[in-house]
């Protein structure tokens, strides 16, 4: 029976959190809105809609969304050619890739930004799949986006662990039914981790990779 080492990517093994939030917040400003920035780093993780509708409310002119959205696509492009991987994410994949574990990224990103954040990796004969924004109805907290890491996998919930950097990622997994470890290069604290879901927190993916005898992913 395969097993399937599910990977978020912004803030778990690509180190973007806060590009998204300087330029989320840019958007936001540019459109009038004033949001703090440490209300749009609690929103990271989620798509975009969700993300909006999150920091500015269902009674928003929704008719805004589409220019905030591609004003946040635009401002956060030019990061592309210099998206920093975190310590050892590469390697972590590779070594359970190599272990037998069938990877696979479960991310709201899709298209050339998907493309930057495979080539900050840089591991992509160790990754088995993509479950993108693009494959989905509704991204996390929904399980969609795990739930179709696995069945690209072939791989049941029991036999899966989903790596993850928010509370978003913890809830999504926990509601596919899966295993869930959290890290704590996204910025989140480890006790909203655990609250939210995560059975065991790690600081980055070279910590993961260090531990990973004594980790789910042994």
């Amino acid at each position: 029976m395969d097993r399937a080492a599910v990977f978020d990517v912004d803030g778990t093994l690509v180190d973007t959190n806060h590009l998204h939030v300087v330029t989320w917040w840019e958007a936001f400003r540019q459109a009038g809105h004033r949001v703090p920035m440490h209300a749009v780093h609690r929103a990271v993780g989620l798509g975009s809609t969700d993300l909006i509708a999150h920091l500015l409310g269902d009674d928003r002119d929704q008719e805004q969304d589409a220019t905030l959205n591609a004003a946040h696509k635009a401002l956060y492009g030019q990061y592309f050619d210099r998206l920093p991987a975190l310590p050892g994410a590469g390697e972590l994949l590779r070594r359970l890739h190599g272990d037998g574990w069938r990877v696979v990224l479960a991310t709201s990103a899709s298209g050339a930004e998907l493309g930057a954040l495979r080539r900050a990796i840089d591991a992509d004969e160790a990754i088995d799949g993509t479950a993108s924004a693009d494959d989905v109805e509704r991204g996390k907290p929904a399980p969609e986006p795990v739930e179709h890491a696995l069945e690209l996998a072939g791989a049941p919930a029991s036999q899966a662990v989903f790596v993850g950097d928010t509370v978003w990622d913890m809830l999504a997994g926990g509601k596919a039914g899966v295993h869930c470890v959290g890290v704590l290069s996204g910025g989140i604290p480890r006790a909203d981790l655990e609250e939210a879901g995560a059975r065991s927190v790690y600081a980055d993916p070279a910590d993961l990779l260090d531990r990973l005898a004594e980790s789910p992913l042994a």
